[in-house]
């Protein structure tokens, strides 16, 4: 669910190039029909299937195709191929055996159509909102626009913000409104789900202005392009990155553009935790420890690794690994009250979970699951097992989760202590009232307000939370 394609890689910019040929492609007649009006029986199908296997990641109103980079084109032929038999590299499953050719001609009229009405539709939102939750109420504050897919934010001691965008720009926002730019960030590939992701400060990032970024890296080999997550620490100098040094290259990397992971997290004891996703190897990835997907890890600050990590002293196993058996985590958060690092990942169609991080444990991708795979098909019986660690939030249908914090600080007395994740999916945000080690209620609030890819309460307790395409950047006042 996670961000990964569900119509097709060749829809979205999400997606990497992949190369096309015009073999098992629809015939000119079929592309013709594509493009007469559907009766109203015809929209009412080609909706739900939309609804029900594209729009968990493309938006359930196609507001994401508006303004798109397409990869393989946007003709009714190029659709048709795409939906019908798939690119297994961005993550896109072929839906050959999900739908009749019929019903893949109506489901691309139904978009093609949908695209229009999207970039017809007039906004509706205001600059300052108030909204009602069951605890307090809130204005809702336009901060920053102008981005297209803010994938973080990080707050520097001076009150200035850092935002990176997935294209590969990082950003300061400044306490004069200005939008500036940052030199000296990683090259990254900005193909798919990859890019310029998370970015962390140091703990004593007032001292040293030491700071971490996670990215998609990329190399050629072979004639192809190859990518895998990595992460840089760097020193900030007025708008310039220096001191570069990458401190972690994820091995093997791959042909894949989706399921990177990644956030960054610093726990307590002072060791640097990340996450980074399967990379689309399922079967492969997740349950061996001999490749660093699929995983989260722990490593000190200059990429050296802990003595006491669990499979440091284990033949084959990548030293760095701190927990297994993880999808593709795009949330992590240090919970105030225990300490602990908590984790939410993105399940297949359905069984997206909040996971408590425990030192060495399996979270059970892909032996255990509560999800099917995006066209239908099984991927496992199994939603426990011996060995395996429970999540203690579930949710089907998925959500898509990107983005975890916990509100602190006085600013929002009513949810000190909650949790907050963001919403790709269903475009909300949502927050979970949290008791000890168990999430007991979770209300959902901002509907519709666009996919949520970050949310972060700064410093001074205020929730800030980050949209994309467009890129906006709000802000929560509580009020009274």
């Amino acid at each position: 669910m996670r961000s990964v394609l569900i119509v097709s890689a060749l829809l979205v910019g999400l997606s990497g190039c992949v190369k096309s040929n015009s073999s098992n492609t629809t015939s000119a007649s079929l592309a013709q029909v594509s493009e007469q009006a559907l009766s109203a029986a015809e929209v009412t199908n080609a909706r739900a299937n939309y609804t029900n296997y594209c729009g968990g990641c493309h938006g359930r109103e196609l507001e994401t195709f508006v303004n798109r980079k397409w990869q393989h084109g946007d003709s009714p032929e190029a659709l048709f191929k795409g939906i019908k038999h798939g690119y297994p590299e961005q993550g896109m499953p072929a839906y050959a055996t999900t739908f009749s050719d019929p019903e893949i001609t109506q489901l691309v009229s139904f978009i093609r159509q949908g695209i229009v009405a999207q970039k017809e539709k007039p906004s509706t939102k205001s600059n300052a909102t108030v909204h009602r939750s069951e605890k307090l109420n809130f204005e809702l504050e336009k901060v920053v626009t102008g981005l297209d897919v803010p994938w973080a934010m990080a707050f520097l001691p001076n009150g200035d913000m850092l935002i990176t965008e997935r294209e590969g720009t990082l950003y300061r926002f400044t306490q004069n409104k200005e939008l500036q730019k940052i030199t000296g960030v990683p090259e990254v590939l900005a193909q798919g789900q990859g890019g310029l992701m998370d970015v962390k400060l140091h703990p004593d990032f007032s001292k040293n202005n030491v700071l971490f970024l996670s990215y998609s890296a990329f190399k050629k080999e072979g004639g192809q392009t190859l990518s895998t997550t990595a992460i840089m620490r760097s020193r900030l100098e007025g708008n310039t990155l220096t001191d570069q040094k990458q401190i972690f290259e994820a091995q093997p990397y791959a042909r894949t553009r989706h399921h990177y992971g990644s956030r960054i997290e610093f726990g307590r004891d002072g060791y640097l935790y990340f996450s980074m996703g399967d990379r689309g190897g399922t079967r492969e990835n997740p349950q061996n420890l001999t490749v660093h997907a699929g995983k989260t890890h722990r490593i000190k600050e200059d990429g050296t690794i802990p003595a006491d990590n669990p499979f440091v002293n284990r033949a084959g196993a990548m030293p760095s690994i701190f927990t297994f058996g993880n999808r593709n985590p795009q949330g992590m958060a240090l919970n105030p009250e225990t300490g602990q690092l908590w984790l939410h990942e993105h399940g297949p169609k359905g069984g997206d979970e909040v996971n408590i991080m425990q030192k060495g444990a399996n979270y059970g991708w892909a032996d255990v699951t509560y999800g099917i795979d995006y066209n239908g098909s099984k991927i496992s019986d199994l939603k426990q097992k011996a060995g395996i660690t429970d999540p203690i939030k579930i949710w089907v249908p998925s959500i898509a989760p990107s983005g975890m914090a916990f509100v602190t600080g006085d600013k929002f007395k009513n949810w000190k202590g909650d949790l907050l994740v963001g919403s790709l999916s269903f475009k909300f945000l949502s927050r979970l009232e949290v008791d000890g080690n168990k999430i007991v209620k979770e209300e959902r609030l901002l509907q519709d307000i666009g996919r949520v890819r970050d949310v972060r309460v700064s410093p001074d307790g205020y929730v800030y939370v980050a949209v994309e395409n467009p890129g906006v950047i709000y802000r929560l006042v509580p009020v009274n």
